[in-house]
């Protein structure tokens, strides 16, 4: 009988085995190191506004609720929340059997939440404690689109401003039926530039996010939008006051995670705010930033031919309630300034690319003058013809003013 030696097929055979199991081993390693599809960061900085904390903590509630029907499939969501001026929490959303609960990551004292060096940290705290392809970013507060925290007025002509300038007051500060949501606080304190904020993303090393939703008021502005355009590929956000309840997360919260389907986001809003029956007004819009060199670059071709008739002014869509407007509905202020029926045709068509998605109630609301209907909407506004002393030098500053003039 022959004998078999140490090199014969049993042999072989084995240390294929052996061989092959390691390499499975080494595959179910390496797949359970790879970093997350998406992380969601719920960024909730100090509004200097209980109302504004009580809502907050229902957002998280209601995004909660969305979590536990379908749970987290390779995403997680981190949340950012400051308890008061000085305190602040990052914690995980963490979801087992259709249960949440927050895992605590770091808590800060006296974080800076305004500068550009603030917001890197913090985004780059959430890099850390959860890595992921890409990054979405949910920012909650009051808003005021574009507008600068410190108005930079000259000098020159600061006596004629001052007294208009020095009586203007912000939505928030007027006594209106309900409360409504300067990205951020209610003081300068706690208000952070739009600058800023792109800068701290840049600096945080995050390339784009998938998207930025912001649940504040004002905030689908092109100036805003053309701001943010290098750091999101995407901005969902109002073009109008927003009701202090904000997002309802436990009906849209399920399209912000996962696939984001920016249509149903619009839709399930809509959905809401229209059968609301105490406050039955909402407005939000989806930008997609990669259209907006092309939008600037068709209206600087606009603004070279014609200059708009402030006589025009009182005829246009406003969308807030301040005196004068500062915010007007973008495709209206265009269609109004620009007479070429083929040139405006061409905006038309690049503006509704710009704007895939939006939804409005046939009114909005606004502190200062309560409801106030809506003829024209675009999704998006701009302060270009506004001619409130708040916004008529530093609107000529914006990045998006130099891009269209």
């Amino acid at each position: 009988m022959s004998k078999i030696n140490s090199f014969g097929k049993p042999t072989r055979f084995f240390i294929c085995l052996i061989v092959l199991s390691f390499f499975l081993m080494s595959c179910v390693k390496e797949e359970v190191e790879l970093p997350n599809q998406k992380t969601l960061l719920m960024y909730l900085p100090w509004p200097a506004d209980m109302t504004l904390t009580k809502a907050f903590k229902t957002n998280i509630a209601d995004l909660e609720k969305a979590i536990s029907k379908n749970g987290l499939n390779n995403e997680k969501v981190v949340v950012f929340m400051s308890t008061s001026s000085t305190q602040a929490t990052l914690y995980e959303i963490t979801c087992k059997n259709g249960i949440c609960k927050h895992d605590t990551l770091k808590n800060y004292v006296n974080p800076s939440f305004t500068t550009v060096e603030g917001i890197a940290s913090i985004l780059s705290d959430m890099k850390s404690v959860a890595p992921a392809l890409t990054y979405a970013m949910i920012i909650g507060g009051h808003g005021m689109g574009w507008l600068p925290v410190y108005p930079t007025y000259p000098t020159i002509g600061i006596r004629a401003l001052s007294t208009s300038v020095s009586s203007f007051k912000n939505y928030w500060e007027y006594e209106g039926a309900f409360h409504t949501r300067y990205f951020g606080g209610t003081t300068t304190n706690y208000q952070t530039d739009i600058t800023s904020l792109a800068n701290g993303i840049t600096m945080a090393g995050i390339k784009k996010m998938e998207y930025i939703l912001f649940d504040n008021c004002y905030m689908s502005s092109v100036e805003v939008a053309y701001e943010l355009r290098n750091v999101t590929n995407y901005l969902i956000a109002s073009p109008t006051e927003i009701m202090a309840y904000g997002m309802p997360y436990a009906v849209v919260g399920e399209y912000l995670l996962g696939k984001t389907d920016y249509e149903a986001v619009c839709d399930g809003f809509y959905s809401f705010y229209s059968t609301n029956d105490e406050a039955p007004y909402g407005t939000l819009a989806v930008t997609d930033c990669s259209e907006l060199d092309f939008t600037a670059s068709l209206m600087k071709e606009i603004n070279s031919r014609y200059t708009f008739d402030a006589a025009q002014l009182n005829s246009l869509q406003r969308m807030d309630g301040y005196e004068p407007p500062l915010f007007y509905d973008f495709g209206d202020y265009v269609a109004h300034l620009c007479t070429d029926e083929q040139l405006l045709m061409e905006f038309e068509e690049q503006l509704n690319r710009m704007i895939p998605y939006k939804k409005h109630t046939t009114e909005f609301y606004t502190k200062s003058k309560g409801v106030l209907p809506i003829n024209v909407y675009s999704g998006i506004t701009t302060s270009d013809p506004s001619d409130n002393p708040r916004v008529s030098i530093d609107k000529t500053k914006t990045s998006w003013y130099t891009a269209t003039h």
